[in-house]
């Protein structure tokens, strides 16, 4: 990144804006990126985050978080691999996993929600993380795991609308929301 910052701070007419200074593009969302930098934005709300930690020594992973379709999609390992990913669009044959993801991999995971753990099978995992990390939930929320995530691999933050609770547990790539009750469930409880 030193290398990189002593050549240029960033730049513009790839996607909207690259800034590698830390300088505020707008984006917050400490539920999800308690520590995150965005690094990129497209001009329509929508960003590429480095999701960083305090006791982080890299810059990476980077995911594109989107406002319409609500979702968070993993992008990159690195700063670098995102960099190649962007530069890529603008040579022939203009294919690259930044576009993919940007343009039309998020459709898929708002349609389809894939990954999406039930909490009972998170709480009763082998998987220590999940089990423990279900422990401090109840059973209205939804776990997806991206700890081995691809390009393209995320999960519906607003699947419940602009209201839905996310959580993550620690440092981790494991997120949870919470599925929220029907109108009705809501009026009348359980009763119902």
């Amino acid at each position: 990144m030193e290398e990189l910052l002593g050549a240029c701070r960033g730049f513009y007419g790839t996607i909207e804006q690259v800034d590698f200074s830390g300088m505020d593009l707008g984006f917050a969302f400490e539920a999800v990126f308690p520590f995150g930098l965005a690094i990129a934005a497209d001009g329509f709300g929508n960003f590429w985050v480095v999701d960083l930690h305090p006791q982080s020594e890299n810059w990476g992973p980077i995911y594109f978080a989107c406002h319409d379709a609500p979702v968070i999609l993993y992008q990159a390992d690195t700063v670098e691999e995102f960099l190649s990913e962007l530069f890529r669009m603008f040579k022939t044959p203009h294919e690259s996993l930044v576009d993919d993801v940007h343009e039309d991999r998020l459709a898929r995971v708002w349609q389809t929600n894939p990954g999406v753990l039930p909490y009972e099978r998170c709480l009763q995992s082998e998987d220590p993380l999940l089990s423990a990390f279900a422990g401090e939930l109840d059973e209205s929320f939804q776990v997806v795991d991206l700890r081995q995530a691809k390009p393209g691999d995320g999960f519906s933050w607003g699947r419940y609308g602009p209201r839905t609770v996310v959580k993550r547990y620690g440092s981790h790539a494991v997120f949870a929301y919470k599925k929220q009750k029907s109108l009705i469930s809501r009026l009348f409880g359980d009763v119902v």
